[in-house]
Protein backbone atom coordinates (compact mmCIF):
# COMPACT_ATOMS: atom_id res chain seq x y z
CA UNK A 1 0.00 0.00 0.00
CA UNK A 2 0.89 3.67 -0.64
CA UNK A 3 2.29 5.82 1.85
CA UNK A 4 -0.09 8.09 1.28
CA UNK A 5 -3.16 7.40 3.76
CA UNK A 6 -5.90 9.69 1.34
CA UNK A 7 -8.86 7.40 1.48
CA UNK A 8 -10.09 7.36 -1.87
CA UNK A 9 -13.33 6.60 -3.25
CA UNK A 10 -14.49 6.15 -6.85
CA UNK A 11 -17.99 6.09 -8.49
CA UNK A 12 -18.68 4.13 -12.19
CA UNK A 13 -16.98 1.64 -13.30
CA UNK A 14 -17.92 1.76 -17.14
CA UNK A 15 -14.85 1.21 -19.60
CA UNK A 16 -13.42 4.95 -18.93
CA UNK A 17 -14.42 5.07 -15.33
CA UNK A 18 -12.58 1.29 -14.55
CA UNK A 19 -9.35 2.44 -16.58
CA UNK A 20 -9.12 5.67 -14.61
CA UNK A 21 -9.45 3.75 -11.37
CA UNK A 22 -7.35 0.98 -12.28
CA UNK A 23 -4.11 3.77 -12.48
CA UNK A 24 -5.46 4.25 -9.23
CA UNK A 25 -5.67 1.08 -7.73
CA UNK A 26 -2.18 -0.05 -9.25
CA UNK A 27 -0.31 2.96 -7.58
CA UNK A 28 -1.15 0.90 -4.63
CA UNK A 29 -3.68 4.33 -3.44
CA UNK A 30 -6.17 3.04 -0.92
CA UNK A 31 -8.99 3.08 -3.15
CA UNK A 32 -12.51 1.78 -2.55
CA UNK A 33 -15.27 1.93 -5.58
CA UNK A 34 -18.69 1.37 -6.13
CA UNK A 35 -20.93 1.18 -9.29
CA UNK A 36 -24.40 0.06 -10.10
CA UNK A 37 -23.75 -3.27 -11.44
CA UNK A 38 -21.68 -4.29 -8.50
CA UNK A 39 -19.67 -6.88 -10.92
CA UNK A 40 -18.19 -4.14 -13.25
CA UNK A 41 -16.66 -2.92 -9.76
CA UNK A 42 -15.44 -6.50 -8.81
CA UNK A 43 -12.66 -6.28 -11.79
CA UNK A 44 -10.96 -3.39 -9.18
CA UNK A 45 -11.31 -6.04 -6.64
CA UNK A 46 -9.29 -8.34 -7.86
CA UNK A 47 -6.66 -5.97 -8.38
CA UNK A 48 -6.60 -4.88 -4.50
CA UNK A 49 -9.66 -2.14 -4.37
CA UNK A 50 -12.17 -2.33 -2.07
CA UNK A 51 -15.63 -3.14 -2.96
CA UNK A 52 -19.10 -1.47 -1.46
CA UNK A 53 -22.86 -1.97 -2.80
CA UNK A 54 -23.74 2.44 -2.60
CA UNK A 55 -22.16 5.78 -3.41
CA UNK A 56 -23.42 6.45 0.61
CA UNK A 57 -20.83 3.89 1.43
CA UNK A 58 -18.22 6.60 0.21
CA UNK A 59 -19.00 9.26 2.29
CA UNK A 60 -16.32 8.46 5.19
CA UNK A 61 -13.79 8.88 2.62
CA UNK A 62 -11.37 12.34 1.94
CA UNK A 63 -11.41 12.35 -1.89
CA UNK A 64 -14.36 10.66 -4.16
CA UNK A 65 -14.23 10.56 -7.86
CA UNK A 66 -16.78 10.26 -10.15
CA UNK A 67 -17.24 8.99 -13.67
CA UNK A 68 -20.88 8.74 -14.73
CA UNK A 69 -22.71 8.86 -18.07
CA UNK A 70 -25.53 11.04 -17.68
CA UNK A 71 -26.79 13.93 -15.76
CA UNK A 72 -29.21 12.06 -13.93
CA UNK A 73 -26.35 9.80 -13.00
CA UNK A 74 -24.48 12.01 -11.38
CA UNK A 75 -27.17 13.66 -9.83
CA UNK A 76 -28.23 10.14 -8.77
CA UNK A 77 -25.01 9.37 -6.92
CA UNK A 78 -24.53 12.54 -5.44
CA UNK A 79 -27.70 13.61 -4.02
CA UNK A 80 -30.35 10.37 -4.90
CA UNK A 81 -31.24 7.96 -1.62
CA UNK A 82 -28.40 6.34 -2.02
CA UNK A 83 -25.73 8.85 -2.98
CA UNK A 84 -23.26 9.94 -1.35
CA UNK A 85 -25.02 12.71 0.79
CA UNK A 86 -26.78 10.62 2.38
CA UNK A 87 -24.13 8.79 3.69
CA UNK A 88 -22.21 9.05 7.15
CA UNK A 89 -19.62 11.43 6.89
CA UNK A 90 -18.40 13.91 4.17
CA UNK A 91 -15.39 14.29 2.06
CA UNK A 92 -13.27 16.77 1.40
CA UNK A 93 -13.60 17.22 -2.10
CA UNK A 94 -15.51 15.64 -5.10
CA UNK A 95 -13.73 15.50 -8.40
CA UNK A 96 -16.07 14.67 -10.97
CA UNK A 97 -15.08 13.93 -14.25
CA UNK A 98 -18.10 13.31 -16.13
CA UNK A 99 -19.49 15.30 -19.35
CA UNK A 100 -22.59 17.16 -18.11
CA UNK A 101 -24.67 19.98 -18.46
CA UNK A 102 -23.21 23.16 -16.32
CA UNK A 103 -26.72 23.33 -14.86
CA UNK A 104 -26.18 19.98 -13.38
CA UNK A 105 -22.71 20.26 -12.20
CA UNK A 106 -23.69 23.98 -10.84
CA UNK A 107 -26.59 21.83 -8.81
CA UNK A 108 -24.48 19.23 -7.70
CA UNK A 109 -22.06 22.08 -6.55
CA UNK A 110 -24.45 23.89 -4.62
CA UNK A 111 -25.47 20.91 -2.71
CA UNK A 112 -21.87 19.84 -1.74
CA UNK A 113 -20.91 23.08 -0.54
CA UNK A 114 -23.78 23.12 1.56
CA UNK A 115 -22.05 20.06 3.43
CA UNK A 116 -18.70 21.98 3.31
CA UNK A 117 -17.38 19.90 0.62
CA UNK A 118 -15.46 21.29 -2.45
CA UNK A 119 -15.95 20.45 -5.60
CA UNK A 120 -13.99 20.41 -8.38
CA UNK A 121 -15.16 19.74 -12.24
CA UNK A 122 -12.37 17.76 -14.58
CA UNK A 123 -13.84 16.68 -17.40
CA UNK A 124 -11.61 14.18 -19.50
CA UNK A 125 -10.88 14.09 -23.17
CA UNK A 126 -9.60 10.59 -24.26
CA UNK A 127 -10.36 7.26 -23.97
CA UNK A 128 -9.24 4.09 -22.01
CA UNK A 129 -6.55 3.38 -24.33
CA UNK A 130 -5.31 7.07 -23.78
CA UNK A 131 -5.86 6.49 -19.95
CA UNK A 132 -4.02 3.08 -19.96
CA UNK A 133 -0.73 4.60 -21.23
CA UNK A 134 -1.01 8.00 -19.09
CA UNK A 135 -1.61 10.08 -21.61
CA UNK A 136 -5.19 11.56 -20.48
CA UNK A 137 -5.59 15.37 -20.36
CA UNK A 138 -8.28 16.83 -17.90
CA UNK A 139 -9.32 20.86 -16.92
CA UNK A 140 -10.14 21.23 -13.96
CA UNK A 141 -12.22 23.86 -12.20
CA UNK A 142 -13.21 25.02 -8.58
CA UNK A 143 -10.88 26.33 -6.11
CA UNK A 144 -7.34 26.07 -5.67
CA UNK A 145 -7.33 24.56 -2.19
CA UNK A 146 -9.21 22.03 -3.60
CA UNK A 147 -6.84 21.23 -6.50
CA UNK A 148 -3.67 20.99 -4.46
CA UNK A 149 -5.22 18.26 -2.03
CA UNK A 150 -5.94 16.04 -5.44
CA UNK A 151 -3.32 16.63 -7.82
CA UNK A 152 -0.80 13.95 -6.67
CA UNK A 153 -4.11 11.57 -8.05
CA UNK A 154 -4.92 13.77 -10.96
CA UNK A 155 -1.55 13.57 -11.87
CA UNK A 156 -1.77 9.84 -11.74
CA UNK A 157 -4.55 9.58 -14.10
CA UNK A 158 -3.21 11.56 -16.69
CA UNK A 159 -0.06 14.25 -17.47
CA UNK A 160 -2.25 16.74 -19.17
CA UNK A 161 -3.60 18.35 -16.19
CA UNK A 162 -4.70 21.87 -16.36
CA UNK A 163 -6.04 23.94 -13.54
CA UNK A 164 -7.96 27.00 -14.54
CA UNK A 165 -10.20 27.78 -11.54
CA UNK A 166 -9.28 31.25 -11.23
CA UNK A 167 -9.19 32.20 -15.37
CA UNK A 168 -12.48 33.60 -15.21
CA UNK A 169 -12.03 36.39 -13.09
CA UNK A 170 -8.46 37.00 -14.84
CA UNK A 171 -11.05 37.50 -18.16
CA UNK A 172 -12.78 39.54 -16.52
CA UNK A 173 -16.15 37.53 -16.61
CA UNK A 174 -18.17 38.47 -14.19
CA UNK A 175 -21.74 38.07 -15.54
CA UNK A 176 -24.11 35.10 -14.68
CA UNK A 177 -24.16 34.76 -18.69
CA UNK A 178 -20.37 34.65 -18.78
CA UNK A 179 -19.53 32.55 -15.46
CA UNK A 180 -22.09 29.84 -16.80
CA UNK A 181 -20.66 29.68 -19.97
CA UNK A 182 -16.95 29.80 -19.37
CA UNK A 183 -17.95 26.22 -16.92
CA UNK A 184 -19.51 25.01 -20.13
CA UNK A 185 -16.30 25.43 -21.96
CA UNK A 186 -14.07 24.25 -19.31
CA UNK A 187 -16.12 21.30 -19.20
CA UNK A 188 -15.34 20.75 -23.27
CA UNK A 189 -11.87 21.49 -22.84
CA UNK A 190 -9.54 19.15 -24.98
CA UNK A 191 -12.56 18.69 -27.43
CA UNK A 192 -13.72 20.41 -30.11
CA UNK A 193 -17.25 23.00 -29.34
CA UNK A 194 -18.69 25.18 -30.99
CA UNK A 195 -21.32 28.54 -29.94
CA UNK A 196 -24.22 26.67 -30.95
CA UNK A 197 -23.43 23.43 -29.17
CA UNK A 198 -23.21 26.43 -26.12
CA UNK A 199 -25.82 28.22 -27.33
CA UNK A 200 -27.74 24.63 -27.00
CA UNK A 201 -26.80 23.49 -23.42
CA UNK A 202 -27.31 27.64 -22.09
CA UNK A 203 -30.79 27.46 -23.91
CA UNK A 204 -30.63 30.20 -25.75
CA UNK A 205 -29.33 31.31 -29.46
CA UNK A 206 -26.25 31.70 -30.49
CA UNK A 207 -26.74 35.27 -31.40
CA UNK A 208 -27.70 36.04 -27.83
CA UNK A 209 -25.21 34.00 -26.00
CA UNK A 210 -22.54 35.89 -28.33
CA UNK A 211 -23.83 39.26 -27.61
CA UNK A 212 -24.46 38.72 -24.04
CA UNK A 213 -21.20 37.37 -23.32
CA UNK A 214 -19.54 40.15 -24.83
CA UNK A 215 -21.50 42.44 -22.94
CA UNK A 216 -19.58 44.91 -20.27
CA UNK A 217 -16.06 44.82 -22.08
CA UNK A 218 -16.60 41.07 -22.25
CA UNK A 219 -13.98 39.24 -24.19
CA UNK A 220 -15.18 37.61 -27.68
CA UNK A 221 -16.55 33.91 -27.56
CA UNK A 222 -15.21 32.43 -29.93
CA UNK A 223 -11.57 33.80 -29.07
CA UNK A 224 -12.28 32.16 -25.19
CA UNK A 225 -12.78 29.14 -26.57
CA UNK A 226 -9.75 28.78 -28.56
CA UNK A 227 -8.10 30.16 -24.82
CA UNK A 228 -8.90 27.01 -23.47
CA UNK A 229 -8.65 24.44 -26.09
CA UNK A 230 -5.03 26.31 -26.21
CA UNK A 231 -4.22 25.27 -22.71
CA UNK A 232 -5.00 22.16 -23.09
CA UNK A 233 -2.60 21.97 -26.04
CA UNK A 234 -0.05 23.52 -23.92
CA UNK A 235 -0.45 20.97 -20.76
CA UNK A 236 -0.26 18.08 -23.31
CA UNK A 237 2.74 19.30 -25.32
CA UNK A 238 4.74 19.35 -21.90
CA UNK A 239 4.25 15.14 -22.57
CA UNK A 240 7.71 13.86 -23.81
CA UNK A 241 6.74 12.38 -27.79
CA UNK A 242 4.22 14.84 -28.42
CA UNK A 243 4.87 17.10 -31.52
CA UNK A 244 2.77 19.92 -32.69
CA UNK A 245 0.82 17.25 -35.09
CA UNK A 246 -0.03 14.82 -32.17
CA UNK A 247 -1.26 18.16 -29.95
CA UNK A 248 -3.85 19.40 -33.62
CA UNK A 249 -4.32 15.88 -33.67
CA UNK A 250 -5.92 15.13 -29.72
CA UNK A 251 -7.35 18.27 -29.67
CA UNK A 252 -9.46 18.49 -32.83
CA UNK A 253 -7.63 21.11 -34.96
CA UNK A 254 -7.71 20.52 -38.57
CA UNK A 255 -4.39 20.24 -38.66
CA UNK A 256 -1.09 21.57 -37.24
CA UNK A 257 -1.34 24.64 -39.33
CA UNK A 258 -4.73 25.63 -38.00
CA UNK A 259 -3.06 24.77 -34.33
CA UNK A 260 -0.30 27.23 -35.36
CA UNK A 261 -2.62 29.95 -36.40
CA UNK A 262 -4.59 29.62 -33.10
CA UNK A 263 -1.44 29.83 -31.02
CA UNK A 264 -0.29 33.03 -32.85
CA UNK A 265 -3.63 34.72 -32.72
CA UNK A 266 -4.61 33.87 -29.12
CA UNK A 267 -1.17 34.12 -27.57
CA UNK A 268 1.18 35.59 -29.89
CA UNK A 269 3.90 33.15 -30.56
CA UNK A 270 4.40 29.49 -32.09
CA UNK A 271 3.30 26.17 -30.86
CA UNK A 272 6.72 25.22 -30.09
CA UNK A 273 6.63 27.32 -27.30
CA UNK A 274 3.42 26.25 -25.87
CA UNK A 275 5.71 23.90 -23.94
CA UNK A 276 6.86 26.29 -21.28
CA UNK A 277 3.89 28.15 -20.49
CA UNK A 278 1.20 27.37 -17.87
CA UNK A 279 -2.46 28.31 -18.09
CA UNK A 280 -1.91 31.53 -16.42
CA UNK A 281 0.66 32.59 -18.92
CA UNK A 282 -1.68 32.01 -21.57
CA UNK A 283 -4.41 33.67 -19.92
CA UNK A 284 -2.37 37.17 -19.64
CA UNK A 285 -1.27 37.02 -23.18
CA UNK A 286 -4.92 36.51 -24.28
CA UNK A 287 -5.58 39.63 -21.96
CA UNK A 288 -2.95 42.08 -23.17
CA UNK A 289 -3.44 41.04 -27.03
CA UNK A 290 -7.48 42.07 -25.95
CA UNK A 291 -5.64 45.23 -24.11
CA UNK A 292 -3.24 46.21 -27.02
CA UNK A 293 -6.63 45.94 -29.77
CA UNK A 294 -9.70 48.27 -27.58
CA UNK A 295 -6.34 50.84 -27.51
CA UNK A 296 -5.50 50.40 -31.03
CA UNK A 297 -9.04 50.59 -32.27
CA UNK A 298 -9.07 53.98 -29.84
CA UNK A 299 -6.89 55.32 -31.47
CA UNK A 300 -8.00 54.94 -35.09
CA UNK A 301 -11.12 56.54 -34.32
Amino acid sequence: MSEDKTRIGWIGCGRMGTAMAMRLVLADFNVTVTNRTRAKAEVLGELGARVVDAPRDLADCDVVFIMVSADKDLLAVTTGPDGLLGGVGAPRVVVDCSTVSSTTSAQVREALAAENIAFLAAPVSGNPKVVASGQLTLAVSGTRDAFEIVRPYLAELGHGVTYVGDDEVALGLTTDTQRKTWHAIVQHAGRPVTTTALAAVMGVTREHLSRNFARDKGANLKRVIDLVRLISAAELSKNPGYDVRDVAAVLGFASSSHLAVTTQRIASTRPASLSGLRAVDLVDRFVQGRTRSRVAGKGSL
